[in-house]
């Protein structure tokens, strides 16, 4: 039963994808609680985060809830592909963040 949670995301993360043979779930137990690592095929990642990370809140909760069951607390990291779409925080060029003056004086010119 201890396992209930790893099992209980495979289902639902194997249901999502388009590439369900690409899904690697490790599992870690320390002093903090349950660590489980999920990894997708890069172009499932979409599907796993949703929209505005709706769906992978909703997983989230989900795990927590299990936990909470098993006296456990349980979280989900989301491994991020190697050449993913979003460069890190510290290499974005700080000209592609604009004030929202800037945003409107560039409006007013169109």
């Amino acid at each position: 039963m201890q396992d209930a949670d790893k099992e209980f995301l495979e289902y639902v993360v194997k249901a999502l994808v388009d590439n369900p043979n690409d899904v690697k779930i490790d599992r870690t137990v320390d002093e903090m609680g349950v660590l489980i690592t999920l990894t997708v095929n890069p172009a499932d990642m979409g599907k796993i985060i949703g929209r505005m990370g709706n769906t992978a809140k909703a997983i989230r909760t989900l795990l927590r809830i299990i936990g909470m069951k098993n006296n456990a607390r349980v979280n989900l990291k989301i491994n991020e592909p190697e050449g993913g779409m979003r460069p890190p925080r510290e290499e974005r060029p700080e000209s592609s963040v604009k004030t929202v003056d800037q945003a409107m004086e560039d409006l007013k010119g169109i």
